[in-house]
């Protein structure tokens, strides 16, 4: 099994470490410590080192920060965790913060009204992040300083860092050599002027040099910094040992390794312009650049927007990984259906998917811990079962079911919201909702140039109609066996960036009642070019190609919600399952898929 059950909060542990902090930032003569999620990399997911979140308060989010003051201490937490936070922190000693309603520096102006001054590390904040706060607290008496990770200070059992092993990946599946990608980036820095670019991000270098690795679960990445020369030439700073001979040879002779210590001095001994991504990289980053007056420019990471659009090979490497990931849930589903209300339990559904996720011999991990959450518990949009969490599906419940695989040739994640026994008409109305709004993604044609926020309402508008919604995006970019979670092309209204032809995003619309069930569908989608239709007499336009062939569950289905165009795509949809999954299902769970997708 890659997924534990392992409870990984730990409420109680919240205020004696809580109150150690401010032991240290009173001798430090700091009013507060902001302790972020992510790590040097800006990571979602982190390497046990770097839980310095969940360390200190509790919350194992993927997304969220604490703000540690005197005498309060917010945990910022979206939409997604408003229910998670409460039952992993001590409420009578951090108190939740909705954000990104409440902002940092809002928040800081109504609990310090006298001022003070409060640390953060550099090297876990971007200079996006800090210039934005500052802003924000012009005119007050507060201050911001960079200074040592108290944490850090405090926490005596802190793990070492990983040392995964680095691998090829090949460039069959990649589609391009690594020489043709830093040849091509090297020319963009050129007509920029930018002498050198650097890089932080571990998904940037894994897709830049065609290598994967093994520091951070569910995602096949190895911690790194890189530094992209004009030239195309490139210097890696990564511990050595994570390389063998296999790997060296295929990085060749114009790329040098370095350890990562050397990092500091390699930044300062630069003559620019040098390439720094404030959204990304660490403020340390600008801090050693200016220590040595090297000139340097904000500009995007090099590689983000390459990475994004996934070649031919990427694409279709990606199909098949889907196939392959259909299969197993093909299999999962049948075996679901045999399974009555009040026997099986959350854990049983994620170890039965997973396994058969793993017969097929290719699975190399899951994306990410596997969403099962029956009830109430489907309400929290990102749960993550334990064994103290652990329930049985009782009948007239629904269940929440989010998982993926991690492949050599493609990252797959897909949902299904399915029934346990009989389902209310509340709960199928809403569902249908949902599945309206999937529908109206994956059936949308627009001109190019458009970008997740003027897609994110059409998802929604089934649901506005019934004063219902949900506190996510719509849809992520996914990578290629890489992050399940990827930049920066998001299907959502905060998202600016606009779709191109072989960005990948998930379509994934939802709905949450608290204390009462959940419902999300998703499937993964390919920005593809679109055929001028009979009649029309525009072109340039945009559609979606769907990746999953999984059928939806159609016992939760209002059937008489749905138009005659919503019918017939959910009909086409289903039979396209059968057409391409059958023949790779053995009899029974064929008999079983050719049920599931009959017409409505």
């Amino acid at each position: 099994m890659f997924q534990t059950f392992d409870d990984t909060a730990s409420p109680e542990q919240g205020p004696p470490r809580l109150a150690e902090l401010r032991t240290e930032m009173a001798k430090d003569g700091l009013s507060g410590f902001m302790i972020p999620r992510a790590d040097a990399h800006q990571g979602e997911y982190v390497a046990a080192c770097d839980e310095r979140l969940a360390y200190l308060t509790g919350f194992t989010g993927s997304a969220g920060f604490c703000i540690a003051l005197a005498d309060i201490a917010g945990v910022f937490i979206d939409g997604r965790y408003t229910v998670q936070v409460k039952m992993q922190v001590d409420t009578d000693h951090f108190t939740p913060v909705d954000w990104p309603a409440t902002l940092p520096a809002g928040w800081l102006r109504a609990q310090l009204p006298d001022g003070g001054t409060v640390g953060y590390d550099p090297l876990h904040y971007t200079p996006s992040q800090i210039k934005t706060i500052e802003k924000g607290l012009e005119g007050s008496a507060i201050s911001l300083k960079a200074h040592e990770n108290l944490i850090d200070r405090i926490w005596a059992d802190q793990p070492a860092p990983p040392q995964g092993s680095v691998s090829v990946y090949p460039d069959e599946l990649a589609g391009d050599p690594h020489t043709d990608k830093r040849a091509r980036l090297a020319d963009d820095l050129k007509t920029a002027g930018h002498e050198s670019a650097v890089l932080s991000l571990p998904d940037s270098i894994a897709w830049l040099l065609n290598i994967r690795g093994r520091d951070i679960p569910r995602n096949p990445v190895a911690h790194a910094f890189a530094i992209l020369h004009d030239t195309g030439h490139l210097t890696l700073f990564i511990d050595d040992e994570k390389l063998d001979d296999a790997v060296k040879a295929h990085l060749g002779a114009n790329i040098t390794i370095r350890p990562p210590h050397a990092f500091g001095p390699a930044l300062r001994s630069l003559t620019g312009p040098v390439r720094v991504d404030d959204t990304s990289a660490p403020l340390w980053v600008v801090q050693q650049l200016e220590a040595s007056d090297v000139p340097y420019v904000f500009a995007q990471d090099p590689c983000v927007l390459p990475k994004a659009r996934k070649t031919s090979a990427e694409i279709q490497a990606t199909r098949t990984a889907h196939l392959r990931d259909a299969v197993a849930m093909c299999q999962f589903l049948h075996w679901y259906d045999q399974q009555a209300p009040g026997t099986i339990t959350e854990i049983d559904v994620v170890t039965k998917v997973e396994s058969y996720r793993s017969a097929s011999g290719k699975l190399l991990d899951i994306s990410f811990d596997t969403i099962a959450g029956t009830g109430p518990h489907g309400a929290m949009s990102h749960y993550r079962v334990s064994h103290s969490s652990n329930r049985t599906l009782q009948d007239g419940e629904l269940l929440v079911l989010d998982g993926g695989g991690q492949y050599l040739d493609g990252t797959t994640d897909i949902t299904r919201t399915l029934p346990v026994g009989d389902i209310g008409d509340d709960e199928k109305q809403a569902y249908t909702r949902v599945l309206q709004g999937m529908i109206a993604i994956s059936r949308l044609r627009w001109p190019a140039g458009l970008a997740g926020r003027d897609l994110d309402a059409i998802a929604r508008y089934p649901l506005w109609l019934a004063d219902q919604d949900y506190n996510h995006g719509t849809g992520h970019g996914v990578g290629v066996h890489l992050c399940v979670h990827e930049g920066p092309q998001r299907l959502s209204k905060i998202s600016h960036v606009p779709f191109e032809p072989g960005m990948i995003v998930s379509n994934e619309p939802g709905y949450y009642r608290e204390g009462a069930f959940g419902i999300r569908i998703e499937n993964l989608v390919v920005v593809t070019p679109a055929d001028t239709l009979p009649g029309g007499d525009q072109s340039n336009k945009l559609c979606f190609e769907t990746l999953n062939f999984v059928p939806i569950n159609t016992r939760l289905i209002n059937v008489y919600m749905l138009s005659q165009p919503e019918r017939d795509w959910l009909n086409t949809y289903h039979q396209t399952c059968r057409d391409k999954i059958t023949p790779l299902l053995d009899k029974e769970t064929a008999r079983w898929l050719e049920q599931a997708t009959q017409p409505v």
